[in-house]
């Protein structure tokens, strides 16, 4: 009888687990396909895509293609075409590019109306990490050391520049030794051809360099250095302080001091269907019990952590989820008018700019001027 009562037991629990998921799919609708892009193979945002990919397949029966991207453009350019849907990207993909700063100030690109659908605020720093076999302990120690410059990366690029700023540094201070990927740069860490390159601290590329015979360190920001501060946030003012307890060489025993910004960072375009974005939205959040510990820093998607009044504005399908479940205020609106705003000043900047026909050689330059005349008459600070 034990063991008839167990197998009914087993069928019940089985049953019910079937019948939970069914209205489960059944009350999300995503197509049976769908297409994200991401930082490269190995990467933190790779790992997180692929986990999520799981569980969407598992619960749902939706596929998710991750396309990696070896650079902020190669991210968006998918996106911008509506190859993919979305991407979980960084500050580069999504900041950057909706100030047209950078290699998104260039003619093919201008601002990006991008709008975000929630991101990862986890337990983790986004810093450079410093081979460990060559006596570096704080930042301003990285002078005369050869440090990774990543072609096309800009946000890679001014965060590394943001770190050199907190040592007092800059790129005349280091040897820039560049790179034509993310990968490529970690994997010069591991090769000895560079001594310092960006990335967050649960990237597998960290715990290869850290299980490797030169080793990992990621020196401190501590707060209590102000001046360090202050130079860090002229240069990325999206960076705030903050202790990790997950990554490579790191724990809860032995967090790090240093400094973070949501990653990764889930975007679409604006006129991504709304529908779409409030399932997208709403599956990532009702299943995270079932991707949540799949990888390094995967909890900094949940609810909880989420930041409503970060610098890119939120897609009217996220929206309409947060409404929905009661955490979207009137406070929150009002910031994300703001950037709303913000990114209407920059698409009219851009078409003044356009017609103006200005070289080659001094578009960036020309146009950098007119984007930081426009913020400013708009009463916003230009930042770049």
């Amino acid at each position: 009888m034990g063991t008839r009562t167990t197998m009914l037991a087993s069928a019940v629990a089985l049953a019910a687990a079937l019948a939970a998921s069914t209205a489960l799919a059944a009350d999300i609708k995503l197509p049976r396909q769908l297409a994200w892009t991401a930082y490269g193979t190995g990467s933190a945002g790779y790992n997180q895509s692929v986990a999520i990919g799981s569980a969407l397949k598992n619960k749902l029966g939706v596929d998710l293609r991750v396309l990696p991207g070896k650079n902020d453009v190669s991210r968006t350019e998918p996106l911008r075409q509506r190859k993919v849907q979305f991407s979980a990207t960084g500050v580069g993909a999504s900041f950057m590019a909706q100030e047209g700063a950078f290699e998104f100030g260039k003619k093919k690109w201008g601002p990006q109306r991008v709008r975000m659908l929630m991101a990862n605020n986890g337990s983790i720093n986004l810093a450079v990490a410093v081979a460990g076999d060559i006596g570096v302990k704080e930042y301003k120690d990285l002078k005369g050391k050869r440090v990774a410059w990543v072609k096309g990366a800009p946000a890679l690029n001014v965060n590394t520049t943001a770190y050199l700023a907190f040592g007092g540094l800059t790129w005349d201070d280091v040897e820039k030794v560049e790179f034509g990927g993310f990968s490529a740069s970690w994997k010069g860490m591991v090769n000895g051809q560079v001594d310092a390159a960006f990335a967050s601290t649960n990237s597998g590329k960290a715990y290869e360099l850290q299980a490797s015979p030169r080793g990992i360190v990621w020196p401190p920001l501590p707060v209590s250095d102000t001046a360090g501060w202050d130079r860090l946030k002229k240069v990325a003012p999206f960076f705030q302080p903050n202790d990790a307890t997950v990554g490579a060489g790191i724990s809860k025993d032995k967090p790090s001091s240093g400094g973070a910004y949501p990653y990764p960072i889930l975007i679409a375009y604006e006129d991504q269907k709304e529908d779409l974005v409030y399932n997208m939205t709403k599956a990532m959040y009702e299943l995270f019990p079932h991707y949540d510990g799949k990888a390094p820093g995967i909890g900094g998607w949940s609810l909880k952590r989420q930041n409503f009044k970060w610098v890119v504005p939120f897609h009217p399908g996220a929206i309409r989820y947060y409404k929905e479940i009661g955490v979207w205020t009137g406070e929150m609106q009002t910031h994300n008018d703001e950037l709303l705003r913000r990114q209407d000043v920059l698409s009219e900047a851009w078409k003044v700019f356009v017609p103006r026909g200005e070289s080659d050689d001094r578009w960036l330059d020309k146009w950098g001027e007119a984007r930081r005349a426009a913020l400013i008459a708009a009463g916003f600070t230009p930042v770049f």
